[in-house]
């Protein structure tokens, strides 16, 4: 089993510098690489969900642990070139906030659906967290490089709520996870309420 104090470490600064004002109004699309990788994880929303996913893979087990994490940046790469070509796609930030509310609450619940259903309800919300980082890749100095930072970017905080997701392999560390997902999807209500 992971050491917890380096779990917890790891997640500490992943969700330290995170500012949503930061997140969606172009202040870190002027690079390359270091731009895109920090746009996830520069936004609470981002993170919220990004470290959701991985939990409920977590969660659910194999092959879901992996299933999720990868589902997710592929789906969102698809909704980052919709956002790219400038393809409207309503309710970005409204998804966006949802994301975190519906996977926060199905960790929260231990739901655990069929792997297909996990998948398209990761994937759905992949579209609107792909289209915010798409818009802004135009205006970057090195597209690509943006575009794989933020991919690079969301991976670490899937592997952050994977590793937090590991300690449900206690029953006392199955009831903290779900803690976690109480206050993914309290801060998903704050995001849709603009609280947060």
């Amino acid at each position: 089993m992971p050491d917890p104090r380096k779990i917890l470490l790891l997640a500490a600064l992943l969700a330290f510098p995170a500012s949503a004002a930061l997140a969606h109004e172009g202040a870190v699309a002027g690079g390359g690489f270091l731009t895109g990788f920090l746009h996830p994880i520069l936004g609470w929303d981002h993170v919220a969900a990004m470290v959701a996913v991985g939990l409920w893979g977590a969660f659910l087990g194999a092959p879901a642990i992996w299933l999720l994490p990868v589902t997710f940046p592929l789906v969102m790469a698809l909704g980052g070139a919709l956002g790219v070509a400038g393809v409207p796609v309503p309710g970005i930030e409204t998804g966006i906030a949802a994301s975190a509310l519906i996977i926060g609450l199905a960790v929260l619940m231990a739901w655990r659906p069929p792997l297909m259903v996990a998948a398209v309800i990761v994937g759905f919300f992949a579209v609107f967290h792909g289209h915010a980082h798409g818009q802004e890749m135009p205006q970057a100095a090195s597209p690509l490089a943006y575009a794989a930072g933020f991919v690079i970017g969301t991976g670490f905080l899937h592997i952050a709520g994977i590793s937090l997701g590991l300690f449900t392999a206690s029953e006392r560390g199955a009831l903290a996870v779900r803690g976690l997902g109480a206050v993914i999807a309290a801060a998903g209500v704050g995001f849709l309420t603009g609280t947060i």
